[in-house]
């Protein structure tokens, strides 16, 4: 029986079923995909193959917090070596709300780091596709806020933006802020312009500040449904707002902690399966054992459920989720197809984050970013067999 993954007429290729189809294929690639085609069975018929998982926003893993402005290089590569089990290929490090020097520190760490995978031929300079910062620009209240630090909440500020920018070395791609304050509009604009994406999150925005923020150039929303007050109007809220705006995809945690399954699948059928994407907004204690954390100034526990929350309370502080595990939450408690989910996970964010050469999926001339798992249909779980990453196998089960 021939081995899924061989040489093939000089090039390397990988095998594997598609999720939503009955055919097998083959996809023979260096760096990039160099040509697709199906196959006869060869024995692997258990074996499903899909683009590397694209995660958006990711606090920390395995340990390590990427918002510790003394987080070194080799403690970053030993968490993306983790996030490559869970068959992530693409990720943004992300920044959350803290002092402008805490975040500029966080942002030089992270570019140093990834010049130094760059230089050494590690893969996970390719994993690392950006840079999200989530705040300081959010809403001030209890509610929306989250577990941001409010002594750290502050209004929007193109020079705090260009200095991010410096210290990232022009890494940063994805900025989550809230359009309540009277400079988002043009703030969101000068970003929108210089490639930036926008996403609305941690917000109290009225009606026509959202249209006005979209209007602007803001194309997505973050973790929506979460990031709010507890109670809302029953109709007319920024949650419904940006359910409806068509030109917003909007990111979900799904963790069957954050979202009850009700809203989940509600909010997939109104945005639409392709401006619908999954995160994991995941912090340092993710993957680790259950007990007491530190995020910078903030004390949280890993419970064994995965929550992570304010220690001493039950206010969630990030998430303890995997993308394998997302996709297979997406299958169960949004009662989507595979292909539905695995969309969500790899194509959507890449296309809502602009990341270049992963929007088409499986095609030729796309980034050979690759994800082969086996698929557990009575108990919606995905095992990752093997991650490649821009033609590289970086994990194997």
């Amino acid at each position: 029986m021939p081995s899924p993954y061989d040489a093939y007429n000089g090039t390397k290729s990988v095998c594997g079923k598609r999720a939503g189809s009955s055919a097998l294929s083959r996809i023979e690639f260096t760096s990039i995909i160099d040509e697709v085609s199906e196959i006869e069975d060869a024995g692997i018929s258990d074996t499903f193959l899909a683009p590397g998982l694209v995660d958006l926003q990711v606090n920390g893993f395995a340990g390590v917090d990427y918002n510790d402005s003394t987080v070194l290089p080799e403690a970053v590569a030993a968490s993306i070596e983790r996030l490559f089990q869970t068959g992530v290929t693409k990720f943004f490090p992300t920044i959350i709300t803290g002092s402008r020097e805490e975040m500029v520190g966080a942002l030089c760490r992270l570019a140093e780091a990834k010049r130094e995978f760059r230089r050494s031929g590690m893969p996970a300079a390719d994993a690392i596709a950006g840079f999200h910062i989530e705040g300081p620009h959010i809403s001030p209240e209890d509610g929306p806020r989250g577990a941001h630090p409010a002594r750290h909440v502050r209004p929007p500020d193109e020079e705090e933006f260009q200095r991010w920018q410096e210290a990232a070395g022009g890494e940063v791609r994805l900025v989550t802020l809230s359009p309540e304050y009277p400079e988002a509009p043009r703030y969101i604009s000068a970003l929108v312009a210089a490639g930036i994406v926008v996403s609305i999150g941690h917000t109290k925005a009225t009606s026509e500040q959202i249209r006005t923020a979209v209007d602007a150039g803001a194309t997505m929303s973050t973790h929506l449904g979460n990031g709010a007050h507890a109670t809302l109007p029953k109709t007319s809220n920024y949650i419904w707002d940006q359910l409806a705006d068509e030109r917003l995809t909007a990111s979900f945690i799904v963790d069957g902690i954050h979202l009850p399954p009700a809203f989940l699948g509600s909010a997939i059928r109104s945005k639409g399966a392709n401006r619908s994407v999954l995160v994991t907004d995941a912090v340092m204690p993710a993957t680790c054992e259950p007990g007491p954390y530190r995020l910078g100034a903030v004390l949280v526990e890993l419970l064994a459920d995965h929550r992570v929350v304010i220690r001493g309370g039950t206010r969630l502080a990030g998430s303890g989720l995997t993308m394998d595990r997302a996709v297979g939450n997406c299958v169960r408690l949004g009662r989507v197809p595979l292909e539905t989910a695995l969309a969500m996970a790899t194509v959507n964010p890449a296309r809502a984050a602009r990341i270049a050469g992963r929007q088409q999926g499986l095609a030729t001339g796309e980034t050979a970013d690759f994800v082969r798992f086996r698929w557990d249909e009575a108990s919606h779980s995905l095992a990752v067999l093997e991650t490649i990453v821009a033609g590289k196998t970086v994990y194997t089960a």
